[in-house]
């Protein structure tokens, strides 16, 4: 809203330093600043509020060291998240980008869905929460309303360069040609590292192309699904989840500034992708708002995120990896995410297969999640989130480093 009252305050009378909202940069560090200050101060409220409620986490006893000392703490922290994330960029950001509306939808849905699923769980006395089948609707609704919305909507565009100029001396903006709709993505560490999905289809025969959506609308309700079930299940110890995160969407932030800024995208290879260097303002907000949730939420815990906040970072972790074509980059870039849904499917799976087998189920981990396992070792939960952060940024470096591996 500030946004478009400083761009008329220019237009119509000149207002000095009205024009700085103008400028992608300043917007992204006045929404950072705003969102990690409204986190850090309005944050210890909610929690007061939260612990007044008696709305606090009901502990299982899973035999960990220091584990039923967490009980009664505050949950339902996530609202922090995202009310400390939607605030500034509803005031300084562009509401007319399709890419932020998309941004705003995914938190407010996954939002709405984690707050049920707790809300179950504290007021109805119900440790299940939200039936299994109800969140994983909700998660696939989103992914078939994000894919729908990136396929069909005219303003999702990319650019690329016209062949018949690139050796010619123009200036870049000269070199790419017409914004085109394509589904194409990035493929990390390949020379060539451009995938279509309509190539996907292609060989069916004359004009499958058009129906590339078949494929490209169930990838991007497997990414959302799959990463925000990641996220919900790393959120398991103090700081982890909160910390993690913060690493991916500063990592993703990096690649919508780079692909939305016509020299960058040009001097990397990359996909320009018009109007996407909007998303910095949202990202710069989101990280502002993990950061501040942070403070609370280190060993020991003020509050806990609760499925408020796992799967609505989760949710849209995936849809921003998505709209800057980085999809196929989650494995690495969300390695902890992956680690730690992996360590559950195979202590899952093996368990099941060996008491078929055996008559005993057996367990390839102490405890799955993965940090349990460490847990179980005795590890203290600083040491443990400490060393997930450190892989976490490795994997964050790895996955910028991919711009310019081929």
């Amino acid at each position: 809203m500030l946004y478009y009252l400083f761009e008329y305050l220019e237009q119509e009378y000149q207002f000095p330093g009205a024009s700085l909202f103008q400028f992608l940069t300043f917007r992204a560090a006045f929404a950072v600043i705003l969102s990690l200050l409204i986190a850090m101060v309005y944050g210890k409220r909610v929690i007061l509020y939260l612990r007044s409620k008696q709305i606090g986490e009901t502990i299982r006893d899973l035999g960990l060291e220091g584990q039923q000392q967490k009980a009664g703490t505050p949950t339902m922290g996530g609202i922090i998240i995202i009310i400390s994330t939607l605030i500034p960029v509803l005031l300084v950001a562009d509401l007319k980008n399709i890419y932020v509306i998309l941004l705003i939808v995914t938190m407010l849905w996954m939002g709405v869905i984690g707050f049920i699923d707790d809300y179950i769980k504290i007021f109805k006395k119900d440790k299940k929460g939200l039936k299994g089948r109800f969140k994983v609707m909700g998660q696939i609704t989103l992914g078939l309303i994000v894919g729908a919305v990136l396929y069909f909507h005219p303003e999702v565009t990319m650019k690329e360069k016209d062949s018949t100029t690139i050796n010619q001396q123009l200036e870049v903006e000269k070199v790419y040609g017409k914004e085109i709709k394509a589904v194409r993505t990035n493929i990390p560490f390949f020379k060539n590292n451009e995938l279509d999905y309509a190539d996907l289809v292609a060989w069916v025969g004359k004009g499958a192309r058009d129906y590339a959506w078949l494929i490209f609308i169930p990838v991007v309700i497997l990414i959302v699904t799959a990463v925000s079930n990641g996220a919900n299940l790393t959120d398991g110890i103090d700081g982890l989840a909160a910390g993690t995160s913060a690493i991916i969407v500063l990592t993703l932030g990096i690649f919508a500034w780079v692909s939305g800024n016509i020299q960058f995208s040009d001097y990397l290879d990359i996909f320009y992708i018009p109007r996407v260097g909007e998303l910095v303002v949202f990202i710069a907000a989101f990280v502002g708002g993990l950061v501040g949730f942070l403070w609370y939420n280190t060993y020991p815990a003020q509050v806990f995120m609760g499925d408020t906040g796992s799967l609505t970072i989760g949710g849209v972790i995936a849809v921003i990896a998505i709209i800057v074509r980085k999809e196929l980059l989650i494995p690495l870039l969300c390695g902890i995410f992956f680690a730690e849904s992996i360590s559950v499917m195979l202590q899952v799976g093996y368990f099941k297969h060996t008491k078929k087998k055996y008559g005993e189920g057996r367990r390839i981990f102490l405890m799955a999640p993965l940090h349990h396992h460490y847990q179980k070792k005795l590890y203290h939960e600083s040491k443990i989130v400490t060393r997930f952060l450190i892989v976490g940024i490795l994997l964050a470096i790895v996955s910028i480093v991919t711009l310019k591996i081929r």
